[in-house]
């Protein structure tokens, strides 16, 4: 079954607000979208070179400087391949310091937390921090225990939310998704006033619900891009790919060589869906243009030099697949997360709005 943005495998562990409904009045941000007659005024279309302005305005980007370590105490670290010690939430990182820096930020693969390197929270961290603060008198989790309640259980919640206006904002950015523009519109200014609740709404707001109603237009857009791109894909299968051949920009203007791709074979292509197991697959040097891969098992999976043009990876783990080379800079509804887990490299193509790991060389 095909996993909808409405759908998405969360738990969100608080209680509902009934009818799914958010209490409370948007609190007014600096570079928050202007309002007209009471509605955020949002661009009816963003071009892929100014969503980055969006993300801004819409606070999506993680600051750590104005956050007090959220991630370093609220979450649970499980010994593993991701995080050297086992720690449970609630309970600081021995690596945290004082001033809510990290003691080995710059040694963090080395030392056995890569996990950490992969994390994002989206501004999740610093839009909780804020709310905390302004409901207790300007207090940290380490000043009062109340706060620290608040804090840890928040997080989870504001970074959901984080997650569907990002989605959300890059639907803004593909012309082939105008049919819903509109509608994401309407969700946007509904959705973002939700991630300035007080902590009481906060825990009080069913999540599910929330998806339930953004989910849908999340998925026609993705239909509509993926259906777009595959249509003006050419018809001829490769069987032998040629030396080079031009893709667009991940900007959407301007083109650069590549190395070609082939169309994968029949056996392959049954295999791409929604939540396939792909782990350990080999997908090296294929188009795999409007494919949907939506919530699919990509662990190790070799992608170096593939197509990924259109190609929804919402929810898709790509815990350590090989990107390198690959093309994600049309890939549709790809996290900053997602990348950091991966292995890439600086001929990996992304997004426009997402920067290279450090540890990709």
């Amino acid at each position: 079954m095909r996993r909808s943005a409405s759908s998405e495998a969360h738990d969100p562990g608080f209680g509902v607000l009934d009818g799914g409904d958010a209490v409370g009045v948007r609190a007014e941000r600096p570079g928050r979208p202007a309002e007209v007659d009471g509605v955020a005024d949002y661009p009816h279309e963003v071009a892929l070179s100014d969503r980055a302005l969006l993300l801004e305005q819409l606070d999506l980007r993680t600051d750590c400087s104005r956050c007090t370590g959220l991630c370093c105490v609220a979450l649970t670290l499980t010994r593993s391949a991701d995080f050297a010690i086992d720690k449970p939430a609630g309970e600081p990182c021995p690596n945290l310091r004082e001033d809510f820096g990290c003691a080995i930020h710059a040694r963090l693969r080395s030392s056995g937390f890569p996990g950490c390197t992969a994390y994002d929270c989206l501004g999740a961290g610093q839009r909780v921090t804020a709310v905390v603060r302004a409901a207790h008198g300007g207090a940290t989790w380490r000043d009062d225990p109340a706060a620290a309640r608040d804090a840890f259980a928040a997080l989870p919640v504001v970074t959901q939310v984080h997650e569907l206006l990002w989605y959300l904002s890059e639907v803004l950015a593909h012309p082939d998704a105008a049919p819903v523009h509109d509608d994401v519109r309407t969700a946007l200014d509904g959705t973002s006033p939700l991630a300035d609740l007080a902590p009481a709404d906060l825990l009080a707001l069913d999540v599910d619900a929330v998806r339930r109603r953004v989910g849908p237009v999340i998925d026609r857009a993705s239909a509509l891009v993926r259906g777009a791109a595959a249509g003006r894909r050419p018809a001829a299968t490769r069987e032998r790919p040629s030396a080079t051949r031009t893709r667009p920009s991940g900007t959407g203007t301007g083109t650069h060589a590549a190395p070609s791709t082939s169309r994968p074979a029949a056996t392959v292509r049954r295999r791409l869906r929604p939540g396939a197991d792909l782990v350990g697959a080999q997908l090296r040097g294929l188009d795999l243009t409007g494919a949907d891969l939506r919530g699919a098992l990509l662990l190790g999976a070799d992608l170096r030099g593939a197509d990924l043009a259109a190609v929804d990876l919402l929810g898709a783990d790509l815990r350590g697949a090989d990107v390198r080379g690959a093309d994600l800079s049309r890939a549709l509804f790809v996290l900053p997360a997602q990348v950091g887990a991966a292995q890439g490299d600086p001929a990996t193509r992304l997004p426009a709005v997402l920067d290279h790991p450090s540890h990709w060389t």
